[in-house]
């Protein structure tokens, strides 16, 4: 038996249940709300990385991170997104972005386990719902996106708040380029699919890259659009990349996340 919460606006919500124990129906429930919602939320769940992993196969294939090296041998697919008390400059993640939005085949999920987190509301992930996006954006932008792709790159602007976690696990060494269409629908519903953090052209006929682009993201990251999660220990979220940005927010101190990625 799960019980969902819903946040206001419908922008995320959340499940309280047994990840240990779910039944079919639950998993289906589930599944249904992280597409509804765009992110999902459960408290107090003290799953192994084996559990870990073996839910997160539950909404598709775990993918690999290009960019840095997995936990262990044993589970490459587990990502360790961490800041340190001495680590200088932007947290990992510091600005809205869509995950690997420059792969060919971008994640469609990505979920986060809290295993460190700082004093409560302090380093929290904020939310940017792209169903809410699309629909309160002006008819004239609609139809000049609705043919557009952007390109998206992995120096895009946010590859500057990597720059610690690269320094000991990086395994990227070259850029990587993908172009994907703005205006996506799932199941029927119209969203936004455009990552700040990694966009760095739209088609050539565009003219005025930069004022284009400035709007878009402007109206993207709406505070009307937005849920900021709040992190616990043991806290396990997920996320729909296609329908939801994510930062994480400023902060100095000690957090440590498990990252895996759904295709």
């Amino acid at each position: 038996m799960i019980k969902v919460i819903p946040n206001k606006n419908n922008i995320a919500a959340e499940i309280e249940c047994n990840l240990k124990s779910l039944t079919k129906t639950d998993i289906t429930k589930i599944k249904s709300c992280l597409i509804k919602y765009g992110l999902i939320y459960f408290r107090n769940q003290r799953l192994t990385s084996k559990e870990y992993l073996k839910f997160s196969k539950m909404f598709g294939k775990p993918a690999f991170y290009p960019r840095l090296k997995g936990l262990s041998k044993k589970y490459p697919q587990i990502t360790v997104v961490q800041r340190k008390y001495t680590d200088k400059g932007p947290n990992f993640g510091e600005q809205f972005h869509t995950d690997s939005s420059y792969t060919k085949r971008p994640p469609k999920f990505t979920m986060l386990f809290s295993k460190i987190v700082p004093k409560k509301g302090l380093g929290n992930t904020d939310f940017s719902s792209q169903y809410l996006a699309y629909k309160h954006l002006p008819l004239k932008l609609k139809n000049k996106l609705k043919k557009l792709k952007g390109t998206f790159s992995s120096n895009g602007p946010i590859a500057k708040t990597t720059i610690e976690r690269t320094k000991e696990k990086g395994t990227l060494n070259k850029e990587l380029i993908a172009r994907h269409k703005i205006i996506r629908s799932i199941n029927g519903k119209k969203t936004i699919y455009c990552s700040p953090g990694h966009l760095i052209a739209f088609n050539k006929s565009i003219k005025n890259f930069k004022n284009l682009k400035n709007i878009l993201f402007k109206h993207q990251t709406k505070k009307k659009f937005q849920y900021s999660l709040e992190w616990e220990k043991d806290q396990i979220a997920i996320w729909d990349n296609r329908s939801m940005l994510h930062q994480a927010t400023a902060f100095n101190g000690n957090r440590k996340m498990h990252r895996i990625t759904v295709q």
